[in-house]
């Protein structure tokens, strides 16, 4: 008795493991998460190290170096890329995708420990942090008052808001943005110091003497113990002004005299504004694991708590919000899963013509789906963009096999046996090919499983969703769906239908057109033959002309600019250009608001002449142009502001491909930096010629004005000095580092001696400062120094521990990644000399790593598949003929991509590999019948004409099932459409040509490869 059987004669038992799924299977979905993608884990660790008033060269050979040096021996570390400018060293470790943050960090902390004794006195400690998950934030939000000072309004942050928004559930970190802490600022006047004779080393003296923390522990007596705290430390501005500097014959000189002192900011060279006024961020970072839809709530509630604490004149405002960009781009899959399966409901009903038939498939829909919420939550996974887009094919998968069985069933009706029979006999004819379908599409996604990088890990999840759900359609089909069968499909004429009798005319005539041109193409077969070698061939040719990326750019709702003015250009300077974007970002409707962060630079080191801004859209519903559409025209209008070099570029579409530009180009080499540049600016030059990029810029330029102070070593020497007493003067007036830290309330801010602004507008303002000679005196510091004009580069930075340059683009619309990437690599080999090397960094490095990938999970899917069904049917010849389909399939899709109407990119990659389990379910229906009709006597020949017939509707039915359900994929709008069209149109082509093939080539391709297996011949062994 076939396991079919036992579910037919015992209905209850089969209702019962159907309401077993659908418990099993709601319940889950009520515990699964929901977010944006699938959990990644990737980890950038940032070390950074502090040398105030150092110069790039210092900092790259005495700190970054060696620092990079030990580091790079970590376990973990995909690749490493530092940035050496004046005054800091930043080395960021990017850690390997999935690899433990924390344990990583444990080990680069470890390892800057050990070298930490060789970095210079005067440079701070090296500070380390981990940013785990993506690089921008969730949320930004401004804080801006009418009365308060910035540094005012930061410290309130710090001390009430911040610490809050930390302890949220879900929270990362609550990073400050456009911040100026509190600081003691002591601005030294150099011509009042000259007067009185005070050095900026006394005044560093005085500050370090009589600013000290002591901890000066108790007294014990034989009863009672006394703590004891001393009042060494200062505590107010009026203190530190009241310090004794120096006693003069002529009186006391105290700082006041010789500085203005005052609670100031630590530094000035930032700054945001939002819609034109100064304010100060905070960017909430969620933790990889949480929920962005959760976290965001959670925020704003905390925030709405807070703000009756604000003082008076301080109030918030959400900015940025990347929440919007999840919730409208699931709502819009989950619109599209609704739109499917009515789609497939309608499909069914039009092939079959009777609602009682129809019924049968459209309950192992929801069946299905709900049941594979199970096994989601068993693999631990959730429910995002991707396992619905896999929920959304799972409808016109699911259906097929429920199809199948109603249309065998109703055959057996029609030739006039009892629904009873007819179901025992028609499911016991497909519970092998059902069997074999259903694991045929488990094979395919199996290979994903095993990829690794971003495709891997993100895409597991679509793939073992979506034959999860395959998985319980085959359990349905071969339990609830023929008990059904028996108990609901009747005859037309006892039906009554006449929908349903005329399509079963009308099928019976398109089957009978069908099998005469059939037989007359079998009489072709050497044609057919050449023509499935021919198509084969030809997918190599249309795969490589086809254009290629990573993903296809998604209208996330925002715009980001990144700009660069001059390289002396002062924060000043930055603001009064980018306020020059305001009207700009005002300019177009769909704007709803924007802000400028600048001194800011996204994955790099703070620089006053950089700025990052983003320009927030309105609702999709609320505009008819996609960021796409405004891109190229953004780019070209804030072009027009003279000062500053603007890059405007999408956020990347994929979680893990890192920030900056989408082409970042990296040139490695030994040679000095000089010759680096030369080559770097020849390649820019080339890619600004070709017009495939919209905007190129390289991060090594030899533009910066530097003045050289000469020391004249005799000189110095004839009047007593050393060349680090020098050095400490002029740092001391100049470098902004701070002395020690004094406390307010509780809190600890630096102290920091430094020239005013006034009195070091230039260079040459240095020689008419005074530095005091042993006997006293004060010497001009023009006595012993001069000054030389250079010019050099405004970063040094090394990739891998090799000198590097970072060619970063932004190609123009309609040049693809692999585009671009093309021809940087084929102009490297023209330019680069010897000992030059290339490597890649941010989207570009996930485009190169991931492309080959799914290349090969092709090829590996297709080679399991064979060996699984060669297992199945004993056969190695089958097999090819079951799956000589799957090249048309291909083919067809392809021909699309070739033509540009998508890329060859992730999505349309996996779409590829999922035709391969959708089209050879035909070649398995039609070849499986045909061997069971020659095993009843039937000819080879006449037996692939029957079966092929006789298959011909539910081959047409599953394949419209699919196509229309996958339709919607194609027709979506709104956000994430971009990579639903691109599966969708590779599943409804490739599907929709490649069953035409399968209808034609599978036949021939049997008479040609297909076993015998009539009666009464030799049994022949397995070839």
């Amino acid at each position: 008795m076939n396991v079919t059987d036992i579910f037919i004669r015992r209905p209850v038992l089969a209702t019962v493991v159907s309401l077993l799924i659908v418990l099993l299977g709601v319940r889950s979905f009520q515990l699964l998460n929901v977010r944006e993608y699938p959990e990644t884990t990737n980890a950038v660790v940032t070390v950074s190290t502090a040398y105030p008033g150092a110069d790039a060269e210092l900092i790259k050979g005495f700190i970054t170096a060696p620092l990079e040096e030990a580091i790079a021996t970590a376990d973990g570390i995909d690749y490493l890329e530092s940035t050496s400018v004046q005054g800091t060293s930043q080395i960021q470790a990017h850690i390997e995708l999935n690899y433990d943050p924390y344990k990583a960090l444990t080990q680069i902390s470890s390892k800057v420990d050990q070298v930490r004794s060789e970095l210079p006195e005067a440079s701070e400690e090296p500070t380390l942090n981990v940013e785990v998950g993506e690089t921008t934030a969730t949320m930004y939000i401004n804080f801006h008052s009418e009365e308060l000072e910035t540094n005012q309004v930061t410290d309130y942050l710090n001390r009430v808001v911040q610490p809050e928004l930390n302890t949220v559930l879900g929270v990362q970190e609550a990073e400050l943005l456009g911040g100026r802490p509190f600081a003691l600022r002591a601005w030294l006047k150099p011509d009042r110091m000259a007067a009185v004779g005070v050095s900026p080393a006394d005044v560093r003296r005085v500050l370090e003497a009589n600013n000290h923390l002591a901890g000066v522990g108790r007294t014990k007596g034989s009863m009672v113990s006394v703590r004891l705290k001393s009042e060494t430390s200062i505590h107010s501005v009026e203190a530190f002004e009241d310090l004794v500097v120096k006693r003069t014959d002529a009186g006391t000189i105290r700082l006041s005299d010789v500085a203005d002192v005052e609670l100031g900011a630590e530094t000035y060279e930032n700054q945001v504004v939002f819609k034109g006024t100064p304010g100060t961020f905070i960017g909430i970072q969620v933790t990889p694991t949480a929920n962005p839809l959760d976290v965001v709530p959670r925020v704003r509630e905390t925030l709405a708590e807070l703000e009756p604490q604000y003082p008076a004149t301080l109030e918030h405002t959400v900015v940025y919000d990347a929440t919007d960009f999840i919730e409208e781009s699931i709502t819009q899959v989950q619109k599209t899963l609704l739109e499917a399966f009515l789609i497939v409901v309608v499909v069914i009903f039009l092939f079959l013509g009777s609602l009682r038939a129809v019924a049968i498939p459209v309950v192992a829909v929801p069946l299905s789906l709900v049941g594979a919420g199970f096994l989601m939550l068993a693999f631990g996974y959730s429910v995002n963009i991707l396992t619905l887009l896999a929920m959304v094919l799972a409808i016109g998968l699911v259906v097929d096999d429920a199809i199948i069985v109603v249309e065998n069933v109703h055959r057996h009706i029609e030739n006039g046996e009892r629904p009873y029979d007819a179901a025992i006999y028609g499911a016991r004819e497909l519970a092998g090919p059902i069997v074999a379908m259903t694991l045929t599409l488990v094979a395919v996604f199996a290979p994903i499983g095993f990829m690794g990088g971003v495709t891997g890990t993100l895409f597991s999840e679509f793939a073992y969703s979506l034959a999860g759900a395959v998985v319980i359609s085959g359990i349905v089909a071969l339990t609830l769906s023929p008990m059904m069968a028996s108990r609901m499909l009747k005859s037309d004429e006892e039906s009554g239908s006449r929908l349903a009798a005329f399509l079963d005319q009308a099928f019976d005539k398109l089957r009978w057109a069908y099998e005469r041109l059939l037989h007359r193409t079998l009489n072709y077969t050497p044609v057919w033959v050449v023509f499935a070698v021919a198509v084969l061939g030809s997918v190599f040719f249309l795969y490589t002309g086809a254009q290629n990326e990573l993903a296809p750019d998604e209208d996330q709702g925002s715009l980001f600019v990144m700009s660069t003015g001059a390289p002396d250009a002062t924060l000043d300077q930055t603001r009064m250009w980018t306020d020059m974007y305001n009207p700009i970002f005002e300019s177009f409707e769909e704007t709803a608001v924007y802000f400028n962060a600048n001194g800011i630079s996204p994955g790099g080191p703070p620089a006053p002449n950089s700025a990052f801004s983003i320009m927030r859209l309105k609702p999709w519903s609320e505009r008819e142009r996609t960021v796409m559409d405004l891109k190229q025209e953004l780019q070209g209008k804030l072009g027009s502001v003279p000062g500053l070099d603007p890059a405007v570029f999408l956020p990347p579409a994929l979680p893990g491909s890192g920030g900056g530009l989408p082409v970042q180009f990296v040139i490695g080499t030994t040679d000095d930096p000089a010759v680096l540049n030369e080559v770097s600016q020849e390649l820019k030059k080339a890619a600004e010629e070709s017009g495939l990029f919209a905007f190129v810029d390289t991060d090594l330029k030899y533009d910066l004005p530097q003045a050289r102070i000469q020391v004249d070593r005799d000189k110095v020497a004839d009047l007593g000095l050393t060349m680090q007493e020098v050095g400490n003067e002029v740092a001391s007036m100049l470098g902004g580092a701070y002395v020690n830290r004094f406390s307010i309330q509780g809190r600890s801010y630096k102290v920091i001696p430094q020239v005013q602004r006034v009195d070091r507008l230039n260079p040459e303002q240095l020689e008419s400062y005074h530095i005091e000679a042993p006997d006293g005196s004060m010497i001009p510091l023009s006595t012993v120094v001069s000054l030389e004009r250079e010019v050099q580069p405004e970063q040094l930075n090394r990739f891998n521990q090799l000198n590097s340059a970072t060619v970063s683009a932004a190609p123009m619309p309609g040049v693809t990644m692999g585009q671009a990437l093309e021809f940087l690599e084929s102009k490297a080999d023209e330019i680069f000399p010897r000992g030059y090397s290339i490597d890649y960094a941010g989207q570009s490095r996930n485009y190169v790593e991931e492309g080959a990938q799914l290349v090969t999970t092709f090829f590996l899917a297709l080679a399991l598949i064979f060996l699984m069904l060669a297992a199945l049917y004993e056969s190695w010849r089958d097999p090819l003929v079951m799956l000589v389909s799957v090249p048309m399939s291909v083919a067809g899709a392809l021909i699309f991509l070739f033509l540009g109407l998508a890329t060859v990119n992730i999505y349309t990659q996996i779409g590829l590999v999922t035709l391969i389990g959708l089209i050879s379910k035909h070649g398995i229906l039609i070849v499986q019948f045909a061997n069971q009709l020659q095993e009843e006597g039937y000819s080879k020949r006449r037996a692939i004409e029957d079966a092929a017939g006789i298959r011909l509707r539910p081959v047409l039915m599953t394949a419209a099932a699919m196509v229309f359900a996958a339709l919607p994929l194609v027709l979506s709008s709104g956000a994430g459409a971009e990579s639903r069209y691109a599966l969708g149109l590779v599943i409804t082509t490739g599907l929709s040509i490649g069953t035409l093939f399968t209808l034609f080539v599978v036949p021939t391709m049997y008479m040609v490869l297909g076993k015998e297996h009539g009666r009464g011949e030799a049994e022949e062994p397995a070839s």
